[in-house]
This record gives structure tokens, C-alpha cells and sequence, in this order.
């Protein structure tokens, strides 16, 4: 019912009227839920290396849809299972390398696409989201890696699993404190000295820009790709130092989780990711995060003897390599369950959670044996308009790029085609 305005909802002080804001339990409560803006649109992309075991992580191809039996990889996210989709026969048909578990597993590319190189990326889906997504947060996207160094995990060549619009690697933070002080630290220069501090770096490349220009005239057709090339890094650099300078004097949300401990690995690493993962979403610090994660400190971990790059070539000699890949599975799965409660856990504006604004992609290029084809493939989250609880069997040999494609127009990213993609698949869409 509305309640008529009375002297209740204005303060006076000093013969000044000063009007309350719109209070629900003063009569507003329909102004107040027309005011309240449409929650933000979050992506993170979960990926690892050495695939899965193929026998006992994939759901029966002949039980599609709703109420298929989990296998036993995915066992631990019973609790969850009608709110995920597992997605059978996604590939990406440019892969021939069966060690690189993320290098291409968000771009699609052909890595012979430029002539006389041997390597050769493009823009990850986590970069095309970041362009729109990340117009309004500190951070367009947050790419994060373990903390342990050289750990050989199968994930291939890159700094994180993120790739720039010219297909070069984008850095990643390696492990959660540096995570957590990324996030959550501020900056204690002054703002003066910040903001003269950019001015500097911005004539440094306003200066390499001109002396760059000078050497354009008279350069070969394949030396003006290589320049523009160039330009379009010192272009993203001045994107970078641009969005710095917005940010300059505002302060970073208050942590809602202690400063990690350093030396935590594996198992205990990943689950510590994880929080700061919905600490990052929860303080709209980004709505774009991706995480190469460990294999190899997490078997170390789980008291695992077998070398990862050994389990996945569980072929022949099977017994100890199999009960590795298979507990490898299990304790991923418990892990990501873990994280899935958390995002059903967090509140949002008007009785929601960031799991109804978030999607979660969880999965590898390759899968065990370094097999390149059925891209193990598990969505959750509403966040993109997607069905979920399914099984889903699509034509063997879809492009992988077309479930991104998918997820990056359903979270409202504005985008025709990405890598390899055909079109989305319709059959994932609520």
C-alpha cells in the first residue's frame, strides 16, 4: 500500500529540509524495486591440464538430457547436478598439439594461420567478454594461475589462459596472494605522484610512437603488419594506463577474507582460488576471471606418486595410473562442488545470488591420452540463459568455439563470431 509523504520522511536541521531516501518500509517499496539496476553478468572459465579419464567422467551418451546417471568423476557434484550442463562432442579442429590443455582452449585458433610461423594465436573469449564487461569494474579481467612455479601441468605455451586481441599472452597473477593484494591492497602514493607517474609512462609511448612512425615510410608489405602490429600493443597499453588513471583515488573494497597464507599448494591452493574468485565477483572488482589451475601440486597434494603426464597415459599399465586419474577427477569435482556452493551462498540485490548472474565453464582442450576430440565440457550458473541439469550430446565434431559463442551473446556480450564457431548451439539455450 502507498503511504501518502509526512513529516516522517523529511529531516529537518537548522531550518533546512534534507528528504529521506526511497525506504522500502516507508511506503517505497515499489519505487525502490524500479530503481534497483539488473545485476551485472560474470563469466569464469575454470581450465586444466591432462584431461579427464575418459571411461569414468563422461555421462552415457545414450542417457541425454535430464536425470542421466553421473559417473563417477562427476559424483561430487551430485548436489548440483541440476544446475550444470556437461556438453559432449565439442572440439576444436585446428588442435594437433595433445600437451597443450589451454593454450587454444578459449580462441580456436590455427596456430600455422600466419605464414612462416610455427605459432599462432587470437583473442581468448575471456578478453572478448572483458572488452564489454569490464568497461565499469578496476579490473577487465582477472587471470589467475598457481603459484607454483614451472608446475607441469599440460596446460602449453602462455602466460595465463589469456590471450589479447593480437594473440598475444596476457600475464597472469600466480597464486592467491598475490590474488588477494591485486584485489584488495591499495596503492599509498599519493594520488599526485600516481597520476604523475602514468603522465610519465604516456610520454614514453608517445615518443616511441613518433619514432615508430618515422620508420614507416619506404617498409615492406610484411614489415607494415609487423608495425601495426606493434601499434595495436601500444594502443592496449594506453588502453591499461587510461583505465589506471580512472581508478586513481579509489579506494579497493574492503577484503571479505583474511590475506592467505603463502606456501599453500594444491588441493588447499585451488580451494583458496576459489574463495578469492567470489571475493573478486562479490566486490564488482571484475566480472572476468579465468584460472589455470595446478595438476601437479595438486596430486603431490593427494599423496599421488604417479607423474601427471604418466596418469593420463593410463593405456596398458593401467592399475596405478587409472586409481591417479580417476581420484584426480574426484577431488576436482569436490573442489568445483565447493565453489558452486559458495556462489548459491553469496547474495545479490533483490533476493538473488551471484549464482544466478554467473557462469562457470569448467574443462580442457584435451582429455586423457591427449585425445583432442569430446573437449570435456561442464557449464553451471544462470548467468547466461543456458539449460541446465542436462546431458548434452551435440553433433560429434562442433566447434568448441560454438559454445562460446553461446555463452559470451547470453551473457550480453556483443560479438557475431569467435575463433572457429559456426554459429551457438541452440540445443544448450533455456
Amino acid at each position: 500500500m502507498f503511504h501518502p509523504i509526512n513529516r516522517r520522511h523529511i529531516l529537518r536541521a537548522g531550518g533546512s529540509l534534507v528528504a529521506l531516501p526511497f525506504l522500502p518500509s516507508l511506503g517505497f517499496r515499489r519505487f525502490a524495486r524500479a530503481a534497483e539496476p539488473a545485476a551485472a553478468k560474470r563469466l569464469v572459465f575454470l581450465g586444466f591440464g591432462w584431461g579427464v579419464t575418459n571411461e569414468s567422467w563422461y555421462p552415457d551418451i545414450k542417457t541425454p538430457g535430464t536425470g542421466y546417471q553421473l559417473p563417477p568423476g562427476l559424483a561430487p557434484l551430485a548436489r548440483h547436478q541440476a544446475d550444470f550442463t556437461v556438453v559432449q562432442g565439442l572440439w576444436h579442429k585446428f588442435s594437433d598439439e595433445g600437451h597443450w590443455g589451454s593454450t587454444m582452449w578459449l580462441t580456436g585458433a590455427n596456430r600455422y594461420a600466419q605464414p612462416g610461423q610455427n605459432f599462432h594465436n587470437s583473442i581468448s573469449a575471456d578478453q572478448v567478454a572483458a572488452a564489454q564487461l569490464g568497461l565499469q569494474t578496476r579490473f577487465d579481467s582477472l587471470p589467475l594461475n598457481s603459484g607454483e612455479r614451472g608446475d607441469p601441468s599440460g596446460h602449453g605455451p602462455g602466460l595465463s589462459m589469456a590471450w589479447d586481441a593480437r594473440g598475444k599472452p596476457v600475464g597472469g597473477v600466480n597464486g592467491p596472494v598475490a590474488a588477494f593484494h591485486r584485489l584488495f591492497s591499495d596503492d599509498k602514493t599519493p594520488a599526485a605522484q600516481q597520476r604523475a607517474r602514468l603522465a610519465e609512462k604516456q610520454s614514453v609511448l608517445d615518443a616511441v610512437l613518433d619514432n615508430a612512425r618515422s620508420l614507416e615510410r619506404g617498409l615492406s608489405t610484411a614489415d607494415r603488419q609487423k608495425l601495426d602490429e606493434y601499434f595495436s600493443g601500444i594502443r592496449s597499453i594506453e588502453t591499461r594506463l587510461a583505465k589506471e588513471e580512472q581508478w586513481i583515488g579509489v579506494p579497493r573494497p574492503e577484503a571479505p577474507l583474511v590475506e592467505p597464507k603463502p606456501g599453500l599448494a594444491g588441493r588447499d591452493e585451488i580451494d583458496l582460488i576459489y574463495d578469492i574468485i567470489i571475493a573478486a565477483l562479490q566486490t564488482d572488482s571484475t566480472r572476468v576471471v579465468t584460472f589455470r589451475q595446478p595438476v601437479a601440486s595438486l596430486l603431490k597434494s593427494l599423496a599421488i606418486k604417479v607423474a601427471p603426464h604418466d596418469m593420463s597415459h593410463y593405456h596398458g599399465t593401467r592399475a596405478e595410473k587409472l586409481t591417479a586419474s580417476q581420484q584426480r577427477d574426484a577431488t576436482q569435482s569436490e573442489l568445483l562442488a565447493g565453489l558452486l556452493d559458495r556462489l548459491k551462498a553469496t547474495a545479490e540485490p533483490g533476493g538473488t545470488s551471484l549464482f544466478d548472474h554467473t557462469t562457470v565453464v569448467y574443462g580442457s582442450n584435451i582429455r586423457t591420452g591427449h585425445e583432442l576430440t569430446n573437449c570435456p565440457t561442464l557449464i553451471a550458473g544462470r548467468g547466461a540463459g543456458i539449460k541446465l541439469g542436462h546431458n548434452l550430446v551435440v553433433p560429434s565434431q562442433t566447434p568448441l568455439c560454438n559454445a562460446w559463442l553461446t555463452l559470451l551473446q547470453g551473457s550480453g556480450v556483443t560479438v557475431d563470431r569467435h575463433g572457429d564457431s559456426t554459429g551457438v548451439i541452440e540445443e544448450l539455450i533455456a
